[in-house]
């Protein structure tokens, strides 16, 4: 089988499934495990990335203006090589439908086949807003790439180690109380399997609602929270460019009166590589969640590797 995967969580996914060897095309996003990257790239994003939270926002917003002043342009956040799937011949294209800002959406795959000659690629779209979501995902990867047994047994593996640590969590008297920011400039929190990561890793999460999407918030309710953790985890940016980013978020006059702050309890994450991606990596992610609430408790060695304290 030919698969092309235009979503890394999706290519995490096959990967874990033993399927990494039929893998013929990724996204622009996909780097993980490492030898994914010799792939070709079948995908590439529609604005300058490299730039600041502000700057990413401004760009997005202004693609959406553009696209709502002339219906007759489709818009367009992302651009896929219609060319090279063709070449790449696949059986099956993944991709998804949960974020059109965050990664390849389904319109987009769609739209790239469009005159495609010869048999078309089966179309296997994901959209998870939970964890009990990304198992799903898991079992639907499995069953369009003909190993429903691999999925049963790797949703199985995950979720026992989700409930392992909830069990050791749940035995924990104190319960942080924790902002997750899953952007900067505008402010926004951690959503969809954020909030139910924080409740496992036996803290109270305060912003956000597990199964929905990640909501915009101000600065006033979160000087009003005034939380006693907060984890930095922004979407599509690893642990340096999240320590740079930090430096605007320590700018804003607010930012030194927050209880989180004084303490020395605001934590730096690679969002890219584990809270942005629902896939395998999630349950690292919850690993990582109770190193920073409960380091007497918990030590998976992921510390100055996927986080650091501020």
């Amino acid at each position: 089988m030919r698969i092309i995967s235009l979503i890394a969580s999706a290519t995490e996914i096959v990967v874990a499934l033993g399927l990494g060897d039929q893998l013929v095309g990724r996204s622009h996003e996909c780097d993980y495990p490492p030898e994914v990257t010799r792939l070709p790239a079948c995908t590439a994003p529609a604005f300058d990335v490299s730039g600041t939270s502000g700057e990413i926002d401004a760009q997005v917003k202004a693609l959406y203006a553009a696209a709502a002043a002339d219906p007759s342009q489709a818009l367009s956040i992302y651009r896929v090589f219609g060319d090279v799937l063709q070449r790449l011949a696949p059986d099956v294209i993944l991709t998804q439908s949960q974020c059109d800002v965050c990664a390849v959406s389904l319109v987009d795959v769609e739209r790239s086949l469009e005159g495609w000659i010869g048999t078309r690629p089966k179309l296997v779209s994901l959209s998870p807003a939970s964890l009990a979501d990304v198992w799903e995902d898991v079992q639907r990867v499995a069953d369009a790439l003909g190993v429903p047994e691999r999925g049963v047994a790797l949703a199985r593996e995950l979720k026992g180690r989700v409930e392992a640590i909830d069990e050791r969590a749940r035995s924990l008297a104190e319960r942080p109380r924790v902002a997750c920011l899953e952007w900067f400039e505008p402010l926004m929190a951690g959503g969809n399997w954020v909030p139910e990561l924080v409740t496992l890793a036996g803290g109270d999460n305060l912003f956000g609602e597990a199964g929905k999407h990640s909501p915009w918030m101000t600065w006033e309710a979160l000087a009003a929270a005034d939380p006693e953790v907060i984890v930095l985890l922004p979407c599509g940016f690893d642990l340096s460019r999240t320590r740079a980013e930090a430096a605007h978020l320590a700018s804003h006059p607010a930012w030194t009166s927050l209880k989180a702050v004084r303490s020395g309890e605001v934590f730096l994450t690679d969002g890219n590589a584990f809270f942005n991606r629902p896939g395998p990596r999630l349950v690292e992610s919850l690993e990582i969640l109770a190193e920073i609430f409960h380091p007497a408790a918990f030590d998976f060695e992921h510390r100055g590797r996927a986080w650091e304290r501020l």
